[in-house]
């Protein structure tokens, strides 16, 4: 039963990539309330163990793709609220496998310092782009993924195995999509004008970040 969800989120992310690359809307809306869903049902029939921190991160994560389909200000901010509290949640799953003994004191210090300044580069690029009343929010919300991203580094340094690779690798995949986003949704004059790529790197990080878990 597991590759039967697995199935439907290869063949619902296909099916949006086409429909981001064509810029076709109404298909992309369609398909996008599937993916997270049928991830959602992969991860409690494949894994030995279910976390219910994980399933309530991937449960927000549906829920900040159904709120950003909308346009607006107030729908993107709703989807953003639902995305950081999903990326709480990845934290605190990651957390339960980390032995911060193996982790060394100088790795925190770069890898804090690594995303503080990736951070701060993309929105020196997005600042004039974006309403004043976002930046702060969107500039915290990024930080809290590359937190996420931090933690599962964390995880493979505890682990030291392929799963926290994998899921390590999903991470910085979420990251990297949710930076294009910004840009596709804010900024005219980037040369990234659809959503394919921000959907590609969605779909990838999402499931290594559950393959890894699993």
């Amino acid at each position: 039963m597991k590759y039967v969800f697995l199935t439907i989120f290869s063949l619902s992310a296909a099916i949006h990539l086409y429909a981001s690359h064509k810029n076709n809307k109404k298909i992309r809306n369609i398909t996008k309330p599937f993916l997270l869903l049928a991830l959602l049902g992969f991860y409690l029939l494949a894994t030995e163990k279910v976390q219910i921190l994980i399933v309530l991160a991937l449960i927000f994560s549906w829920l900040g793709d159904v709120l950003l389909i909308p346009h607006g200000v107030k729908w993107f901010t709703a989807g953003g609220i639902a995305f950081m509290i999903s990326h709480f949640f990845f934290i605190l799953g990651y957390r339960t496998d980390v032995v911060f003994a193996r982790v060394p004191v100088w790795l925190i210090v770069l890898l804090g310092a690594i995303f503080v300044c990736l951070v701060s580069v993309i929105f020196s690029r997005l600042r004039k782009h974006l309403p004043k009343a976002l930046f702060y929010p969107m500039f915290l919300y990024l930080l809290i993924n590359g937190t996420m991203n931090c933690f599962a580094l964390f995880r493979l340094c505890s682990l030291q195995n392929l799963a926290g690779a994998v899921t390590g690798i999903g991470a910085a995949l979420f990251f990297v999509s949710d930076s294009c986003l910004f840009f596709v949704r804010f900024n005219k004059e980037s040369r990234m004008k659809s959503h394919f790529w921000v959907m590609l790197t969605y779909c990838l990080g999402e499931f290594l970040i559950v393959l890894g878990l699993v």
